[in-house]
């Protein structure tokens, strides 16, 4: 079975109306192709994940897989509300189970004219303490230093299908500075089993901007992280930040591909995060 380009769907996810967002590829087919073939497609299409999706025998639900151009993830936020909008204008609006590999979530997709509203609900939530290892390595590799840490989210590892290292900076300047060679990112995420660091600055309690290296995928970085901002929020909840059951987060200025998360913030610890947006056709 060789794919084609042609037969994917190019799909701007947590776009800011009908700009930005980041870009994700979706295919939905009759049965889930090879291995080797999906990651071809994948790289071929070039964004920094693409999403295969094939409907399980005998129910409602979907078989999907995510491949970045460089390795298979267990889990991509963007590319999962992608995939809602794709399956909205297919199959109509609702809600749709989804099996990844490591987990089971649902993904909803609603149209509103030329745009489709999409949210998720992420896998289970779970975070500590980075080492401190880990922390020097990082902020070595982005050349901060502690004194730009913001003491009110320490750093940590977060999870929420996919392990991210959450580092809190002290300002919007700090976040505007980041830097780092692509390689040295890569080993460094490859060697702590890390799909991306979330670089957070804190403007209120419930509105924080963030930037996503993603090294790991070939990917410098990402305009809108939905599976990092489950991660984040799962954190904050941990950490007893006052988010007054939800926040917002604004992803990818600095690219200028401004993106849009809001994210749902219940009481129990290791729930579920609902991560919504809107989704714009490409």
């Amino acid at each position: 079975m060789r794919l084609s380009s042609t037969q994917v769907l190019r799909i701007a996810a947590f776009s800011d109306g009908e700009e930005g967002g980041n870009p994700a590829g979706v295919w939905i087919g009759a049965a889930m192709p090879p291995d080797a073939e999906m990651q071809r497609l994948a790289h071929e299409v070039g964004f920094s994940e693409t999403a295969f999706a094939v409907k399980e025998e005998g129910g409602e639900g979907f078989r999907v897989r995510y491949f970045s151009p460089a390795a298979e993830v267990p889990f991509c936020g963007h590319a999962t509300i992608a995939l809602g909008a794709a399956l909205a204008r297919e199959f109509g609006d609702g809600v749709y189970p989804l099996a990844l590999n490591q987990a089971r979530i649902t993904v909803e997709g609603r149209r509103e004219g030329a745009m489709v509203a999409a949210a998720l609900q992420s896998p289970p939530t779970r975070s500590q303490p980075a080492d401190p290892r880990l922390v020097a390595a990082a902020l070595d590799l982005f050349g901060y230093s502690e004194a730009d840490l913001d003491p009110r989210i320490p750093p940590g590892l977060a999870h929420a299908g996919n392990d991210h290292l959450v580092l809190g900076l002290a300002s919007r300047d700090l976040l505007s500075a980041m830097r780092y060679e692509l390689e040295a990112g890569r080993a460094l995420m490859q060697a702590h089993g890390l799909v991306t660091i979330v670089l957070v600055w804190a403007e209120r309690a419930r509105l924080l901007h963030t930037r996503n290296p993603f090294a790991i995928g070939g990917v410098y970085e990402d305009p809108a992280t939905g599976a990092g901002t489950a991660a984040l929020a799962g954190y904050l909840r941990n950490l007893g930040w006052p988010h007054g059951g939800a926040i917002d987060v604004v992803q990818g200025e600095d690219m200028g591909m401004r993106s849009r998360l809001h994210a749902d913030i219940g009481n129990a610890p290791g729930s579920s995060i609902r991560v919504a947006g809107t989704a714009r056709f490409m």
